[in-house]
């Protein structure tokens, strides 16, 4: 499946702003589910400095500093990306409970004993690189900048959490909750919003469930990790497609050891498969956050943003 993916943010503001310094973090992954065919952007008033990196988690990362006087900055990040099409492969994750789990990612077993020589460096093989994959996912159990682990989590999450279940059945049925329980609301929550108040009032966006279920996970010793990026919607029959009415999306994903990082989207209730588009991954929203950085001057401003996900034919 083939996109174009446009992401237009247009800062407006009351007084002239003299120097600004930004990060973008726009334009979609390399990995395994997909291919970014090729990504630019198209800013406004155009940058003195640019440059493009790799930041500790893999994402790209696009630096740009505008030094001359504006009242508007428009931003726009343009990408073509082709998701790999596969089918729901839930059935197909091991089956290991989520206190087998548990213990890889307190303490990684050593290679087996009583193997043959060749048996044993094939096994050291494998288990030094599953080894550096526990590594890495264990940075995704700690607590993070909006992500704390706290009591209410953990009782929130604890009918899941039953002995000896699947880790993948245990996801599965967590975020079925979250999308029972709790009410998608764009007014109730802003970026500031903490956990305790979303699990409170059964309210917020993709970001908060995704964080809610991230944090329910990590309560229980589980890797979880936040991921930005967008989901095609589809008009309803008889209706054209609205141009620029789609919007970021998020969802969180969950290492089973062994197999990988696997998806989930409380906010819809489903498995990411061809729709979803992955632009980053991190600890939560803080670590991924499309575009940020510093103005100097411009008093008050106001914030558009505008997304459009079209499928090429």
């Amino acid at each position: 499946m083939k996109y174009r993916i446009t992401h237009t943010t247009l800062y407006s503001y009351s007084q002239s702003v003299g120097l600004c310094q930004n990060e973008a973090r726009l334009q979609p992954r390399n990995f395994w589910r997909q291919h970014c065919d090729n990504s630019r952007f198209d800013i406004n008033p155009a940058p003195s400095d640019f440059h493009e990196r790799i930041d500790f988690f893999g994402n790209r990362v696009a630096y740009f500093a505008i030094q001359q006087p504006h009242t508007q900055l428009i931003v726009t990040a343009i990408s073509e990306v082709t998701v790999f099409p596969k089918q729901n492969t839930l059935d197909l994750f091991n089956q290991m409970s989520w206190e087998q789990v548990r213990g890889l990612l307190q303490e990684h077993p050593q290679p087996g004993q009583g193997q043959s020589q060749s048996q044993q460096s094939q096994s050291q093989f494998q288990n030094q690189d599953q080894a550096l994959e526990i590594v890495d996912a264990r940075q995704y159990v700690l607590d993070s900048p909006m992500v704390t682990i706290t009591k209410e989590l953990a009782d929130y999450a604890q009918s899941s959490f039953l002995p000896n279940r699947s880790l993948v059945d245990l996801v599965h049925d967590l975020m079925q909750r979250i999308y029972k329980d709790f009410t998608y609301d764009p007014t109730f929550t802003t970026i500031a919003t903490p956990l305790s108040e979303v699990l409170r009032f059964r309210r917020g966006v993709c970001q908060d469930f995704a964080h809610l279920a991230i944090g329910c996970l990590r309560a229980y010793g589980m890797a979880a990790r936040y991921i930005s990026g967008y989901v095609e919607t589809l008009p309803e029959p008889g209706k054209q497609r609205l141009v620029g009415a789609d919007a970021s999306h998020a969802w969180f994903s969950v290492y089973i050891p062994g197999t990988g990082w696997l998806d989930f989207d409380p906010t819809n209730n489903t498995v990411p498969l061809d729709q979803h588009i992955t632009l980053a991954w991190g600890r939560d929203y803080s670590d991924v956050t499309p575009l940020k950085g510093i103005a100097f001057g411009g008093g008050q401003h106001t914030l558009s943003v505008s997304v459009d996900v079209l499928r090429l034919e």
